[in-house]
């Protein structure tokens, strides 16, 4: 049997009017469809024509940027996906979802909908909530800590599997002759008890066509690290060099398979934000139109929710000092991973805070290129084939013109080079990723 060729992963992280923070200001810009849910189903079509894998939303259970001066939404995003999924037939649908503010129960049954009604498309990214404000929304006075809200995640994750797992295969009978439904033989209670969570079961509805949606986790801190090599199925992250992705890579594949997993079951997936010109001039010329539009104070805010530093007291063309991040060993220790990644910035590139400020406008640290179509596909080729990733959020700087672009002029290109598919293969999520369906962890064995 002949051995197919690696192909890459691509999704469409969906961020309002693209991941520039001054797109909603650009001339070509609609922020008032922002509350227009056919503006999304058109995004989840052009992805899908383009055989893109799956698209992504980010979500905070709290206002998550400084609406004077940057524009969001506020839809919930698996209800946002199940009207994706009802105008696209096999685009994968990803979404956010905390384990530190749901219950499990409750989300276990939000994704399980969402992969039944799209035919098992669904993918759960798994975050733990890292701002604190996200506490007043739920009565609580205070954030849980780090380590407390990484603890209760295992816990969760657990739990929701469990749940996810509880109906066999085959306990869904629908016999009429006889009366009976299901084999409730098959059907099990999870009895799950942790420090923080208590779930009883079973879970009230059958199997998912995945057996369970996908699972993906975006943080990279130590913590994080190995709570992606435990459960991620796909992970989320972001990098600046093709030397600081391969190390990451490496590791991630090293943890899952400490973990007793086959590494190639875990899709490492980068964010690119690429600026797209007929000429390298044209893409630069371009970002730096997107870049006169920021709004210092808004960037300087977005610094601080980043590092938990203020660079207020720098002049705009004055340098950012190499020590404002602390000690270079203690910040690249990834306790704070994207906090890691500013001072790398700073300590490679020596910007000044106006240059710091437009670097982390195009993707809030995530790999920001501009260049011809050709040029965007040899960087993702250069990272696909060098151990730096298995595939790309694509994080386009202005939506929809910048998916539009990218799926129009890249994904050609990667195409004939034989990196990315030319028709979908599968229908689920899994499919596009090459993971496998798992098995109940219930399931009974026939002698």
């Amino acid at each position: 049997m002949t051995e197919q060729p690696r192909q890459l992963t691509l999704n469409a992280f969906i961020y309002p009017t693209g991941h520039h923070e001054a797109s909603w200001r650009h001339p070509g810009s609609t922020p008032e469809r922002l509350y227009d849910v056919t503006y999304y189903q058109d995004i989840g079509r052009t992805a899908e024509a383009a055989k893109l894998d799956a698209v992504f939303l980010a979500d905070g259970p709290a206002l998550r940027t400084d609406v004077r001066h940057n524009a969001t939404y506020s839809f919930e995003p698996i209800t946002l996906l199940t009207a994706i999924a009802s105008v696209t037939t096999h685009l994968g649908l990803i979404a956010t979802a905390s384990t530190t503010y749901y219950e499990p129960y409750n989300l276990a049954r939000l994704f399980s909908s969402l992969d039944h009604i799209s035919g098992g498309r669904a993918g759960w990214n798994i975050v733990t909530t890292g701002p604190d404000k996200a506490a007043g929304n739920f009565g609580l006075d205070v954030h849980p800590d780090h380590a407390t809200r990484y603890e209760r995640a295992r816990e969760f994750v657990d739990a929701v599997v469990k749940l996810w797992d509880s109906w066999e295969d085959d306990a869904l009978v629908i016999d009429k002759e006889r009366g009976i439904y299901a084999d409730t033989r098959k059907i099990h209670p999870i009895n799950f008890e942790g420090k923080h969570l208590k779930v009883a079961g079973p879970f009230g509805a059958a199997r998912s066509p995945q057996g369970h949606p996908v699972l993906v986790q975006a943080g990279s801190s130590n913590d994080g690290r190995d709570f992606a090599g435990r459960y991620a199925e796909a992970i989320f992250t972001a990098h600046q060099r093709l030397s600081d992705a391969q190390a990451f890579y490496a590791d991630i594949k090293k943890r899952a398979a400490e973990f007793g997993r086959n590494p190639d079951h875990v899709k490492v997936l980068p964010g690119i934000s690429p600026f797209i010109g007929d000429t390298e001039a044209e893409a630069h010329a371009l970002e730096r139109e997107f870049n006169e539009l920021t709004v210092v104070e808004y960037g300087l805010t977005q610094l601080e929710n980043i590092t938990q530093v203020s660079l207020r007291h720098l002049r705009l063309d004055e340098p950012v000092p190499l020590d404002v991040f602390g000690d270079a060993g203690t910040v690249t220790d990834n306790t704070a991973s994207r906090k890691q990644v500013v001072a790398n910035i700073v300590e490679r590139d020596r910007p000044t805070l106006r240059g710091l400020l437009h670097r982390l406008a195009g993707a809030r640290g995530h790999r920001v290129f501009a260049g011809t179509a050709e040029q965007v596909a040899d960087t993702i080729e250069e990272w696909f084939t060098k151990g730096g990733a298995d595939g790309f959020n694509v994080m386009p700087p202005q939506y929809p013109q910048g998916l539009e672009a990218f799926t129009a002029q890249v994904v050609p290109i990667l195409q004939q080079r034989g990196l990315f598919r030319t028709e979908y293969t599968g229908r689920t999520l899994r499919d596009h990723f090459g993971l496998p369906r798992p098995v109940s962890q219930f399931a009974t064995v026939s002698i």
